[in-house]
């Protein structure tokens, strides 16, 4: 569904599980609309002071979990951006409600399959991500978004990104919202 002739959106919430696209597509999506890209990951480790995995294991994945509330309800109360989530952050209730009220929601979809190959790629030679550090880390996310589905449904709109680049993807997005560069 197509909203051309609706008023943009307050922001353009990105949604979905770890390497679904949210960071790289928010980019392509600043690019096309003039809006600042602010990844909720980025401001949650510049808040605490240390990275996220450092959070998981020192503090645990509760108060990560109460950082991150505080940041999306932080974020969404402002308008005119491009807001990547972390993987987790729409399925708690509150963050959810933030979201959905603060602008419209699109869950990036992906396979388990895609999403390990793209963790691979994009954290070789880093740390294992706090979430997939077990024997089997494709089962561990199929596991995941099956736990995460009724959340992610939710969304205002699903964008499959398996088959997409990041840009294939902003454009679909642009597609069903109507915004022009520096509206807002």
């Amino acid at each position: 569904m197509a909203c051309n002739n609706a008023a943009p959106p307050r922001n353009i919430i990105l949604v979905g599980f770890m390497a679904s696209g949210k960071t790289s597509v928010g980019r392509a999506l600043a690019g096309r609309t003039g809006w600042p890209l602010v990844d909720a990951d980025d401001e949650i480790v510049a808040r605490a002071g240390k990275p996220i995995h450092h959070i998981f294991s020192e503090d645990g994945e509760p108060a990560f979990r109460e950082l991150e509330r505080r940041v999306i309800a932080d974020l969404c109360a402002g308008e005119g951006r491009i807001i990547a989530a972390g993987g987790g952050a729409f399925v708690a209730p509150d963050n959810r409600a933030a979201m959905l009220s603060g602008g419209a929601v699109f869950y990036l979809s992906a396979s388990p399959a895609v999403i390990l190959r793209r963790v691979r790629e994009e954290d070789a030679g880093g740390p294992i991500r706090p979430l997939l550090a077990v024997d089997d880390p494709e089962a561990r996310i199929a596991e995941l978004l099956g736990q995460r589905a009724a959340a992610y449904a939710q969304a205002h709109y699903t964008v499959a990104t398996d088959e997409l680049t990041a840009e294939g993807v902003a454009a679909r997005i642009m597609e069903l919202v109507s915004i022009t560069k520096g509206s807002n």
